[in-house]
């Protein structure tokens, strides 16, 4: 534009008129340049044929695609409480789109490894019991993210997950070398003081008598013959405050699926795979239907879980309703008069809890309402126990207390496994059958039950930060528990599973409302699915999420079909079960 074109070659600009025209001038170079003028004659174009309803609508639609990428304006931290009221984190991810700062989506995630450790240690071996340590861990983590994790994601692309995880990564790794040096200096000055304890006297370790031909123990005189009792192996180092990783890592995922508008666990499978699968497989659920463990109000301690696998045949809302009714019928059988039982009542795990003074009472029961309901007990429905021993062990003695006042030697244990495995054909898994010391006994038990029964290890599979590395598995285990742990980003998670052929996962007891477990079971490709018992709000949300996963696979066609390969697979090759 030209001012005499417009005034005339003799006209006199004012200083304010030059000025408002230099200004007219720029604008119109500034669009000109965005390309503005295309795009809004482009756009009223199709919009005068179109004659759509929502005008406005129509135009925040079309100039949506031309907007910038969104990026993290900041991440915040709040202390929220879990199903049981424990203190957890939730994180907040904010997001400058199309020049706005909105919070778009959030994650919340409870404290490191609280069901599986009576304490954890820090990286100076300080032991701290679960509750402290939970509240640690969550306040440590809200101080990480608000004065680290924030600034240092701002302005980063939450799509760009692998690269975001990196740094968080890097920075857990620089806390914990932090941590271990500043340890380092405390225990130089306890050196001392150590030295002194040492020289004192120290207790034996306990010994675990051998039997003679006869089956009675050897006393302490037989030396020859006493094996030493496995001490437990300290608790693995946690970080306090590595919450903070996982937890923000997991909502930036869940950020970037809502803002390419694509469910998690599409955008999941997108980091995992570069090509989209023709086909999306559906894990199987592994349901909790009966709690006999320590909790009970009954002598029997060992059957902490026993949970129902189906086939792979089966849909998910068959399995829940299968596992709804068969609870159903414990309960009628159980308060008839021909069922001797203690209370009954609800687990933490929300499945049926009743009180028994034998394993062979538990697995009866089972047995009987699969019967009266006509279910494929053994053929087409399996169970799988999970033991808990090492919740069961009193140190003073070296013995597993698998009832109240009956103590067993790990030996006996081996028996004990044995005998229910040939009674009860229809039990093919044993999770947590001795603790992770008992290297012997896992052993011996593999040797006489592994080609009908395969062992998995949860507390026993040794679970490390990933900055240290991992212990070697019990022998004879074929599948161990992995959970999405604090110190743990969805990159982590991915990477444990790229060279895994069958895999499980399963949700922690810390129940939260967060559902993104079922999002990523199906996002990894994981074969089996562990979320505990039907009841309970947040934990029916995660099944009602896996049943609408399901329905939508379906329903575009992309549905594949389930491989249940628990007992088929190679027993040489170590399967891994995640657990969220």
């Amino acid at each position: 534009m030209s001012y005499k074109r417009y005034l005339g070659c003799h006209s006199k600009l004012s200083k304010e008129d030059q000025k408002f025209y230099d200004l007219k001038n720029k604008a119109a170079e500034y669009y000109m340049s965005n390309g503005v003028p295309e795009k809004i004659e482009g756009v009223l174009n199709e919009m005068f044929f179109q004659k759509p309803h929502d005008i406005y609508g129509y135009l925040a639609n079309y100039f949506s695609r031309y907007s910038c990428t969104p990026v993290i304006s900041n991440i915040t931290g709040s202390e929220v409480y879990d199903g049981r009221g424990l203190a957890a984190v939730q994180a907040n991810v904010y997001c400058v789109i199309r020049n706005e700062k909105k919070m778009v989506c959030s994650a919340v995630m409870g404290g490191p490894f609280d069901d599986l450790s009576e304490g954890i240690a820090d990286s100076g071996g300080t032991v701290y019991n679960s509750d402290h340590q939970q509240q640690l861990s969550v306040t440590t983590a809200l101080k990480w993210i608000r004065e680290h994790l924030s600034p240092m994601l701002h302005g980063f692309n939450p799509t760009d997950q692998t690269n975001l995880d990196k740094l968080l990564s890097g920075f857990l790794l620089a806390r914990y070398l932090e941590d271990k040096k500043s340890c380092e200096k405390v225990e130089g000055v306890e050196e001392k003081s150590e030295t002194v304890s040492e020289a004192l006297p120290q207790a034996p370790p306990p010994t675990v008598p051998t039997k003679d031909k006869k089956g009675s123990e050897k006393g302490k005189k037989a030396q020859s013959t006493e094996k030493l009792f496995p001490p437990a192996e300290p608790p693995v180092p946690r970080l306090p405050g590595a919450i903070a990783v996982g937890v923000v890592s997991l909502a930036v995922a869940k950020t970037a699926a809502q803002l390419i508008g694509a469910p998690l666990y599409r955008h999941i499978t997108s980091i995992r795979v570069q090509q989209a699968p023709n086909k999306i497989h559906m894990p199987t659920p592994m349901i909790t239907i009966l709690s006999c463990g320590k909790t009970s109000l009954g002598k029997l301690n060992l059957l902490d879980e026993v949970i129902l696998l189906p086939t792979s045949s089966q849909r998910v809302r068959q399995v829940i309703g299968m596992g709804l009714e068969l609870q159903s019928e414990m309960r009628r059988i159980v308060n008839g008069s021909a069922c001797k039982a203690g209370p009954v009542g609800i687990s933490e795990a929300g499945s049926l809890q009743i009180g028994f003074e034998r394993p062979e009472q538990a697995l009866d029961l089972v047995t009987e309402a699969c019967t009266n309901l006509k279910l494929p007990l053994g053929s087409d429905l399996r169970l799988a126990v999970n033991c808990a021993a090492h919740c069961l062990m009193d140190y003073s003695r070296g013995k597993y207390e698998v009832m109240s006042g009956c103590h067993k030697y790990p030996d006996e244990l081996v028996d004990l496994y044995e005998g229910l495995i040939n009674k009860y054909p229809s039990v093919t898994a044993l999770i947590d059958p001795f603790r992770k010391e008992d290297v012997e006994q896992w052993q011996k038990l593999t040797s006489l039950i592994g080609q009908s029964c395969c062992l998995i290890a949860d507390a026993a599979s040794n679970p490390c930060p990933c900055w240290i590395d991992a212990k070697p598995l019990p022998p004879g285990v074929t599948r161990t528990f992995i959970r999405h742990h604090s110190d743990m980003t969805i990159s982590d998670l991915i990477q444990g599973l790229t060279d895994r052929s069958e895999t499980i996962l399963a949700a922690d007891s810390a129940e939260t409302g967060d559902t993104s477990v079922v999002d990523l079971a199906v996002g990894l490709g994981v074969s089996f699915l562990k979320l505990g018992g039907l009841r309970g709000g947040e934990r029916m949300d995660k099944y009602n999420r896996l049943m609408a996963i399901e329905e939508e696979l379906e329903q575009e066609g992309i549905l594949g079909a389930r491989e249940n390969k628990l007992l088929q697979s190679d027993p040489s090759e170590t399967l891994t079960a995640v657990i969220l």
